[in-house]
């Protein structure tokens, strides 16, 4: 359902067209739109059916179910036909044996006819390229330049490589340049947002250049971008359509972009030593605005001055909130209806055991999501094995529980045990708070008791104190090696007795002569 809700979205929402939406989506332009077809015969309006759950859209839209065993012919590969037809001077090769040959692999494939229609096609989509005429406002082109610049710790002068980020759009040729640490996604969405900060509103459609941070898999029949990204996308409302892979022609603007901040820019940086990542986007940034501002001569105009009359008019307005980057994971729900992220534990509602969901976060929040509706939010945990309990989570018979086991039970437990027991208590209480961690582990040492008895408990805790050790697995070794005897032997092996040399047992050296 992602993919039919990204084409709607884009075809209705977005207003792109047919072709935009399939080289955007890499869906094919007949299931575009069949997907368009089939949402104006539901009736809805596009935001209400894109905040319905997946089986909603499912069910409004593909109300027929297609008979999973419908056969489906497999279609030639004609990029090896026409390299085989590129060498039939030599082969003698023809369209009828390549024809013959796909049929004895596919007995029941394309008959010949259709077989010479799709190698005509085929043929078409080799043409020369044609000059790209840009409409405003509709494309920014995004890459890093190849070029590094290296930046010195002020302590042991090693040096360290700033990435260049370079953003152009296709009308105007306006430029935003930006430094960063690396190219990983977090870097690579704030040098985004702080572009679209720099036009002052978001273009139609960004397209980067196959950056391995921001597009998965992009082959002739996949394309996958990276969730933040997508995500990012999606909050400015804008397509992504990355540059096909080994086409520079595809992304000519920013190619020349790069090109030209490499000349006018850095090359000017040359003999700078930049000690941080901010110290190099300060120099950059008179150094961009003069690039911007001078005159292009076979335009007669500066980007500045192309992007007021050609772009600036048609770019979207940005939202009232900036964009925050969020991670994004698949996981599976747990026996006891929670989800492991990061080595922390956060519940879901416990009808979702066994269940796959989405989550997204970052380092204030986790958001759950299951069928796109949000079933739970957290708090971002960062204490390896911590666990976030929402008791509305809980089954019935867990919340009876979990209400009998609180704090003020425990301390009561602890009162039975002897004043070490309550001390403990009252120390994982005060550090941790009445935390579902703090429970179970002051439960863990207090249920020691019917092992080792009251008094042994006791002893041992007196000294785990003392020692201030509080975790469970410690206490335990504790009462099994019996570490406080060895403590009290330690303590008296220290008083030194007081010997008298004319004692009647002491023997002198004379003794051993």
């Amino acid at each position: 359902m992602r993919k039919v809700r990204e084409v709607l979205r884009l075809r209705c929402k977005m207003k792109l067209s047919i072709r935009q939406t399939e080289r955007s989506t890499n869906v094919p332009r007949s299931t575009v739109t069949d997907y368009y077809r089939r949402f104006r015969q539901t009736g809805h309006n596009i935001d209400e059916l894109l905040k319905l759950d997946d089986k909603a859209i499912e069910a409004a839209l593909f109300p027929e179910h297609r008979s999973a065993n419908s056969a489906k012919r497999p279609l030639p590969d004609m990029s090896a036909v026409h390299l085989e037809m590129k060498d039939r001077r030599r082969t003698k090769v023809t369209l009828s044996l390549l024809w013959q040959e796909y049929r004895d692999i596919y007995p029941n494939g394309y008959g010949y006819t259709q077989f010479c229609e799709y190698y005509r096609r085929y043929r078409q989509k080799l043409n020369p390229s044609m000059r790209q005429i840009y409409l405003g406002g509709d494309k920014l082109f995004v890459d890093y330049s190849g070029l590094t610049v290296p930046i010195y710790d002020s302590k042991t002068n090693r040096a360290s490589k700033a990435e260049i980020f370079v953003a152009v759009l296709g009308a105007s040729g306006l430029t935003f340049v930006h430094a960063s640490a690396s190219q990983n996604m977090e870097n690579l969405i704030r040098s985004h947002i702080l572009a679209f900060e720099f036009f002052g509103g978001t273009p139609r459609i960004v397209v980067p250049d196959n950056l391995k941070s921001a597009v998965i898999k992009h082959s002739r029949n996949e394309i996958i971008i990276n969730e933040s990204y997508a995500d990012m996308a999606r909050h400015y409302g804008i397509a992504v359509e990355p540059a096909r892979p080994r086409k520079p022609k595809d992304k000519s603007k920013v190619e020349q972009g790069v090109q030209g901040i490499e000349r006018w820019l850095l090359a000017r940086l040359r003999h700078h030593k930049f000690f941080s990542v901010d110290e190099l986007n300060w120099a950059l940034a008179p150094l961009l605005d003069r690039y911007n501002a001078k005159v292009v001569k076979h335009l007669e105009a500066s980007r500045n001055e192309l992007f007021e009359r050609l772009d600036k008019p048609y770019l979207q307005q940005l939202p009232q909130d900036e964009y925050i980057y969020r991670h994004f994971k698949l996981c599976r729900v747990h026996a006891d209806y929670h989800i492991q992220l990061e080595k922390c534990y956060y519940s879901v509602p416990w009808r979702l055991t066994g269940q796959e969901v989405d989550v997204r976060y970052n380092a204030g929040s986790v958001e759950i999501y299951y069928g796109n509706r949000t079933v739970a939010i957290h708090r971002k945990l960062w204490r390896i094995g911590d666990t976030s309990t929402l008791k509305e989570h809980m089954p019935p018979n867990h919340r009876y529980a979990a209400d009998r086991m609180n704090s003020d039970r425990l301390i009561s437990r602890a009162e039975e045990i002897g004043k070490y027991s309550i001390r403990f208590t009252n120390a994982v209480l005060n550090e941790s708070g009445a935390s579902s961690n703090a429970i179970r582990h002051i439960k863990a040492v207090l249920e020691m008791e019917k092992t080792y008895g009251k008094a042994e408990l006791e002893t041992a805790l007196g000294f785990a104190l003392k020692k201030r050790i509080f975790a469970t697995g410690s206490i335990r070794s504790i009462l099994n090696k019996k570490l406080y005897l060895a403590q009290d032997a330690d303590n008296a092996a220290n008083v030194a007795p007081i010997l008298h040399n004319n004692h009647a047992n002491l023997r002198g050296r004379q003794n051993y002569q």
